[in-house]
């Protein structure tokens, strides 16, 4: 992000970018956590605890982050054993599901192009399908990317990352796609109301299909997944804290880059992710829509700031870039002469997206004026506030700190 900021010539763009990113972060954090009640109760009924599945999806939520707070402030160590285990138990769960699924299937492919007369009538066809299913497509594009931030921490990563990130997102996208693919191919009746509900959906194919005990194994699979995602969104927020911090370029600058000289990992960042997360899911608890909003709001402040790079990045390469930055060196990554196409694509992307997902609708956000409006209304805020803090603080404070061992 700083680096960006010099080559655009503007501090403040690029801090912003990085103030974007980091609420992004910590919202995406809080939306991972609520994925437990989707999938934990259907195959633990003991867990749930609570009557409202809203207030039980925090209670676990804040269960969930309180085990992330604990694993990441003990060291990259665990995480990195955890992430490891739970990157092969996902890769093997996943490949057998989607063999077993092609097994029980009972009607053929040409099911994806079943509306069931939803959005035919007023002449939308395919597009409500398609814009729905874009939601799915970001959410794993940018939980790749929260694992890519974390590159730091492998050799030689400008080489290595985008090649391993390409690899994983082709990956995960044809797992995903012939996931979904056999998931409707063997879902017992296709208008069962279940199948669009908060306590149905694919888990509740696969263990109609499947039955309770198979199905329940490959469930406690996704809890695992579910679980290595919260910590990896914690740890991805940790070190952008820390990097902002150690910078100058947050309040209490000093106490965020402290680094514990016994687990070397930065505790307070650690501790400050975790309570703003569990702030989150309290403060809209008694939301019926919880859920769907803020997994929705996440997205769209994530998708900004990926606007606040690829815009600049878009204007420089239609002034002749690249010249500067390394580009063109043999051995690290480039898009070559596909680059200003990938790029105009991925500003257009951005943008439909962002109008997609905050548009203000019931369905989404809830009835009341301010929840239907809440992805603007937050993001407006969070751009005033962090323009404000900037123009007053931030950048009277830029600069380089050096990073205290405690």
């Amino acid at each position: 992000v700083y680096q960006w900021s010099k080559y655009t010539g503007s501090w403040a763009a690029g801090w912003m970018t990085g103030w974007i990113y980091l609420a992004s972060y910590i919202i995406a954090l809080a939306a991972v956590a609520l994925a437990l009640q989707t999938t934990l109760p259907q195959i633990a009924p003991g867990c749930q605890l609570l009557a409202d599945p809203t207030r039980n999806a925090v209670l676990l939520g804040c269960l969930l982050l309180g085990f992330s707070t604990l694993v990441n402030a003990v060291g990259v160590g665990l995480m990195s054993r955890i992430n490891n285990v739970g990157v092969f138990a996902e890769l093997i769960g996943a490949t057998l599901l989607v063999a077993l699924l092609a097994l029980s299937a009972s009607r053929g492919p040409e099911v994806v192009f079943d509306t069931q007369g939803r959005g035919d009538g007023a002449g939308f066809g395919y597009l409500r399908p398609f814009l729905v299913a874009g939601l799915m497509a970001s959410y794993v594009m940018y939980c790749f990317d929260t694992a890519g931030s974390l590159a730091e921490e492998t050799l030689d990563p400008r080489k290595r990352v985008p090649h391993a990130i390409l690899l994983a997102l082709g990956a995960c996208g044809v797992l995903g796609s012939l996931l979904l693919l056999f998931a409707l191919m063997a879902a017992p009746n296709l208008n069962d109301p279940l199948l669009a509900a908060q306590d149905g959906g694919l888990p509740y194919i696969v263990r109609a299909t499947l039955g309770e005990t198979l199905g329940n194994l490959f469930l406690w699979d996704v809890i695992f997944a579910i679980t290595v995602c919260t910590l990896a969104v914690h740890a991805g927020a940790v070190r952008l804290i820390f990097a902002m911090a150690r910078d100058n370029n947050l309040p209490f600058a000093s106490a965020l880059a402290l680094v514990s000289a016994r687990s070397g990992t930065p505790v307070f960042p650690v501790l400050l992710t975790g309570f703003l997360a569990v702030l989150i899911l309290f403060v809209n608890l008694n939301s019926p829509k919880l859920v769907e909003a803020i997994a929705a709001v996440s997205i769209v402040w994530a998708n900004l700031a990926y606007l606040f790079v690829t815009g600049p990045l878009l204007v420089r390469r239609l002034r002749g870039w690249p010249t500067i930055g390394g580009c063109g060196v043999p051995g690290v990554f480039t898009l070559g002469r596909w680059g200003l196409l990938v790029n105009a694509l991925a500003v257009a992307w951005g943008v439909a997206l962002i109008i997609n997902v905050g548009w203000p609708r019931p369905e989404v956000y809830g009835n009341a004026w301010y929840e239907q409006y809440a992805a603007l209304l937050l993001t407006a805020a969070l751009l005033g506030v962090g323009g404000l803090y900037y123009g007053l603080v931030q950048r009277h404070k830029t600069g380089v700190l050096t990073v205290h061992r405690k």
